[in-house]
């Protein structure tokens, strides 16, 4: 990655110019990102990196214009953004069968946000999850209520805001308190490729994309699966014992299995460790089944 990226010169057409630059750069068909990533993880080539590097630049970009609200320099955040992207290029492992836009967005974000945090310099800011949500999702809720207008927020916007965010009304005047100077949300801007709109318009999504909710629900389809075929393995006594003391919501504790079985607790705990063991074993067995065929496909190439 020791390649030069492009970058935001100054100027008023800066950002444009840089908008088509990154545009030259060409998007990735999965197979060639999964072979790139390969490339990089194992034998740590840098051309393979940059190629991954380039081809989600957008990504970045279209990410950025979405804390434009902040008052800091587009450059800037777009750097920090690609920052961002770089580390997850470093971590990506395209085994894992996800693709790179959607593993590397919550980096992004994370390198962009952390930035924001920094140079607001804002007075215990950011030390917990719940004041970086409060602080990134302030103005979009006023937005959803039209309370756009400077000054104190009315009682019942703070409570809505504070019970919406999990945090106390207290925090939440404060907070509106310390963004009350920034720039006006309904100040009209011009973003990249020809789209424009108001301040408010970019502010940033902090919902999972549509994407990602698919591949978890996907991912937890496959997990039942291989769990309910696991469970097979069991006999009749084990299946009971490791479903009542591991999957249950409610689970029975060993002194009430002892008196369905009439058998000691340890008895019981002896048989629940070794249940689960066999389940372990056969969910390990499932998945090395369920990549062979990706395996199959690296080594045809």
């Amino acid at each position: 990655m020791a390649n030069t990226l492009p970058t935001i010169s100054a100027g008023g057409n800066g950002l444009q110019r840089y908008m088509d630059d990154i545009r030259k750069f060409p998007m990735l068909e999965p197979q060639e990102e999964y072979m790139l990533g390969k490339r990089y993880a194992e034998h740590d080539d840098t051309e393979a990196a940059h190629k991954l590097v380039t081809s989600h630049l957008r990504l970045v970009a279209k990410i950025a214009m979405g804390y434009r609200g902040y008052g800091l320099p587009i450059n800037e955040v777009i750097s920090e953004g690609n920052v961002g992207l770089m580390q997850a290029v470093k971590k990506f492992d395209p085994e894992k069968g996800f693709r790179l836009a959607t593993y590397a967005m919550w980096w992004i974000k994370a390198s962009i946000q952390e930035y924001v945090l920094r140079s607001w310099s804002l007075v215990k800011m950011g030390t917990t999850a719940n004041q970086k949500r409060l602080f990134f999702n302030l103005r979009k809720l006023k937005g959803k209520m039209k309370a756009l207008e400077d000054g104190e927020l009315k009682a019942d916007h703070v409570e809505k805001i504070a019970s919406t965010l999990g945090v106390s009304e207290e925090e939440v005047r404060s907070m509106n308190q310390r963004l009350s100077g920034d720039a006006s949300l309904n100040a009209p801007i011009k973003a990249a490729e020809g789209e424009s709109g108001q301040w408010q318009d970019w502010l940033v999504d902090e919902s999972e994309s549509q994407e990602t909710t698919l591949i978890q629900q996907d991912e937890l389809e496959v997990r039942r699966e291989m769990l309910g075929d696991a469970i097979n393995v069991l006999n009749e006594r084990e299946q009971r014992i490791f479903t009542a003391r591991r999957l249950s919501e409610d689970p029975l504790t060993l002194e009430q299995l002892s008196g369905e079985f009439d058998i000691s607790r340890e008895r019981v705990r002896q048989i629940e460790v070794r249940a689960f063991e066999k389940v372990q074993k056969a969910v390990v067995a499932a998945a090395k089944e369920l990549a062979r065929p990706q395996n199959q496909l690296e080594a045809a190439h």
